[in-house]
């Protein structure tokens, strides 16, 4: 593997097939769980792709038994109360997005287990996102007690409409790979033991295909992606207001103790 790629220590990355670049989340320990510095080498890496000559597709996937558990409570708790990491948690919410959309390169994901959260925001904003029947597909900002703003106002409504959209997020309901493809979450769904094969022919397949109409097809389509820029923004935003919330106190705590929350809903 190239230099370019030595900096990334939460990632590991390989090349199982001519011009195709995998990247796997390599946190198994904590379900890939993202702490602050794993979220921002998720928000960089798509960069890095960009740029690699000698990369036409990149997979992004998880090891172990998760795709992504998505922020770490460590995470959380440096960002609550702090207006500095606040600013900068704004900042990295906004780029983990728009750097997969604007990534010239195609991205498929491979998504198995748990994927939730950031670790979603990736999954879903893949240009091909095939995903295990296993799989557990969960928004879960609200149960957590946060606005949804990393990626769920831009794409959700796109991917599956409003109404589905907006019950799968309102309410953290998961979602398994079979229901994901049939309301349009992913593009595939496949066996769980069929995921690593079929990722990567995918992957060879565009890798081998007319990369600049490729590359041109995806920045138009990823049009009305930006075309929903100013609702994710608003949405990234909001979410950031809710660090200084009770909710998240509240939604934080119930998860560390293991136990049902009990927000105030008189409000």
């Amino acid at each position: 593997m190239t230099d370019r790629y030595a900096a990334f220590k939460s990632l590991k990355f390989d090349r199982p097939a001519d011009r195709v670049l995998r990247i796997t989340l390599d946190r198994a320990e904590s379900m890939n769980s993202l702490n602050w510095e794993a979220h921002g080498e998720l928000t960089k890496v798509w960069n890095v792709v960009d740029e690699d000559p000698d990369t036409n597709v990149a997979i992004i996937r998880g090891a172990g038994a998760a795709f992504s558990a998505g922020g770490d409570f460590s995470m959380i708790e440096r960002i609550m109360d702090d207006y500095a990491m606040q600013a900068a948690a704004l900042k990295e919410f906004r780029d983990l997005c728009y750097n997969m959309i604007n990534c010239s390169k195609p991205i498929v994901s491979a998504i198995h287990g748990p994927a939730v959260g950031a670790g979603l925001a990736a999954a879903l904003l893949a240009d091909v996102s095939i995903a295990a029947k296993t799989a557990r597909i969960i928004d879960g900002h609200t149960r957590l007690g946060l606005a949804a703003g990393d990626h769920a106002a831009m794409i959700w409504p796109l991917l599956c409409g409003m109404a589905k959209a907006k019950y799968y997020v309102l309410t953290c309901e998961p979602l398994s790979g079979e229901e994901a493809e049939r309301i349009g979450v992913v593009s595939l769904c496949v066996p769980d033991d069929e995921l690593e094969a079929k990722s990567l022919k995918v992957a060879e397949r565009l890798a081998r295909g007319a990369q600049r109409p490729i590359r041109w097809s995806k920045h138009a389509l990823n049009n009305w992606l930006r075309l929903a820029g100013p609702t994710f923004d608003n949405s990234a935003a909001l979410e950031i207001l809710s660090f200084n919330g009770p909710e998240l106190r509240e939604g934080l705590a119930s998860l560390k103790e293991k136990r049902a929350p009990r927000f105030d809903y008189k409000v």
